[in-house]
């Protein structure tokens, strides 16, 4: 059974702003994310160091500084932004795939990295997408798929879908820096 919350005692707020590099979709907050108020708070979750792995923050943060990766072009938001916890206790009709457009065409980031299969499968509107880049963007957004960062999907982990996405942000940042 899904853990509702309405959207006015919702903890995680979207941390979006036009013209990101990068922003990261997941489905919903887990307990301890919505408990903690902040992305990834699970301290299974592989989000964060792998955030730094990948270079794309140059330390490696805590959860509760998530509001600084808009600092380095990054943002983050779910598709359901009314319940918590696992992919398969959220309820279908609450997965909202139609906002998430409408906050892509609005925001226009560079890329949109979902890190989960299901969350980019709502989103997308395929059965089973693969992971890295997706071919054809999403809103005219590149969309790429990642490995869960989900300790409870650590048998499905890679990393090289993170690189990817982290490579493609490098190129980004790398054509503002010129055009600077």
């Amino acid at each position: 059974m899904p853990r509702a919350s309405s959207r006015s005692s919702h903890r995680l707020p979207d941390l979006l702003a036009p013209g990101l590099d990068l922003v990261f979709c997941g489905t919903a907050p887990s307990p301890a994310s919505f408990r903690a108020g902040a992305y990834y708070a699970n301290p299974g979750n592989a989000f964060w160091p792998t955030l730094h792995a990948v270079g794309l923050t140059p330390e490696r943060f805590v959860p509760e500084r998530f509001r600084e990766l808009l600092g380095y072009g990054l943002g983050l938001t779910d598709l359901n932004k009314t319940e918590v916890g696992s992919d398969h206790e959220l309820s279908a009709h609450a997965m909202d795939a139609r906002s998430l457009h409408a906050k892509l065409r609005r925001f226009r980031p560079a890329a949109i990295a979902f890190t989960s299969k299901h969350a980019a499968a709502l989103a997308l509107g395929v059965k089973s997408p693969g992971y890295g880049r997706q071919t054809e963007p999403l809103e005219g957004v590149v969309a790429f798929v990642l490995a869960s960062p989900s300790g409870r999907a650590r048998s499905f982990w890679t990393l090289a879908p993170w690189q990817e996405a982290a490579a493609f942000v490098a190129e980004c940042r790398r054509r503002r820096e010129r055009t600077a």
